[in-house]
């Protein structure tokens, strides 16, 4: 298995959206995307492969907050290391609303952009 602690750069683009939102891109789809105030959205792009989970945990582990994307009989969840709770990722798209940790680096990160103007 390949390193999950940043984002690989094959195949794959971590850039900063119009609007803000950090994102990593696989191929052409945004896989994982948190915006300014913490919510992370997640996208399969209607293909759930290993490479996909993979960009996303990478995502995760290098960007924040503490969840992790897991399958189990073929079912996608996503759980919070902090929390413990796991949520079912049945759709092509997930949000997570910035709650916790999410929050506090969203808020950490509008400070670094108020002090620097």
């Amino acid at each position: 298995m390949g390193q999950m602690s940043r984002v690989s750069t094959n195949n794959t683009k971590v850039f900063t959206d119009l609007d803000g939102s950090l994102c990593v891109m696989l191929h052409n789809t945004i896989v994982w995307r948190r915006k300014l105030d913490g919510t992370v959205i997640l996208d399969t792009g209607g293909w759930r492969t290993v490479t996909t989970k993979a960009r996303m945990n990478q995502a995760f582990n290098q960007f924040g907050p503490s969840y992790a994307v897991g399958q189990n009989k073929g079912e996608w969840s996503v759980r919070n290391w902090e929390t413990g709770v796991e949520i079912p990722f049945d759709d092509r798209t997930l949000e997570i609303p910035a709650t916790g940790e999410a929050a506090r680096i969203a808020n950490h990160r509008f400070k670094i952009g108020r002090d620097d103007a």
